[in-house]
């Protein structure tokens, strides 16, 4: 993960913990500075940030409200093949601005975590939740229960 922000102690930092933890092996995380100065400054220096942290050979992922929602299933199939071709992906969260267009066009993929906006510090846990669950899906252990709706 390459994200906008230095997650501190606290509910958020807690629920990425206990989901971090149990990934194997436990992702990595850079963060960016936030950047100060009007909505558009911000974006644009949080975006270079984040592309000059992006490995060259990484998947680039922006987590994205406008991206598409894969169901869990779905999100276990990518990285499956992400991981069958050797490529790393790197889950790009940008800060409460959002992310520069040039993030999103950089981007091999957009990925949304539903409708909803949610803040910045939140997604770290809740994409780690689904990186555990993809885990689970992809390893047939029953914390994922595909017959639930």
């Amino acid at each position: 993960m390459i994200a906008v922000g230095r997650l501190k102690a606290g509910p958020e930092a807690a629920l990425y913990a206990h989901y971090a933890a149990r990934l194997r092996p436990p992702p990595e995380v850079t963060e960016i500075p936030e950047a100060r100065g009007s909505a558009a400054e911000v974006r644009r220096r949080e975006g270079t940030a984040l592309l000059a942290a992006l490995p060259a050979d990484g998947v680039a992922v922006a987590l994205d409200l406008g991206g598409e929602a894969p169901d869990s299933e779905a999100f276990a199939a990518m990285l499956t093949r992400w991981e069958e071709a050797g490529r790393t992906p790197c889950f790009l969260i940008g800060g409460a601005e959002g992310l520069d267009p040039s993030v999103l066009a950089r981007a091999d993929r957009r990925i949304a975590l539903g409708p909803m906006t949610w803040p910045h510090f939140l997604v770290r846990g809740m994409l780690a939740e689904q990186l555990y669950r993809a885990q689970a899906i992809r390893q047939n252990h029953p914390y994922h229960r595909a017959w639930r709706p």
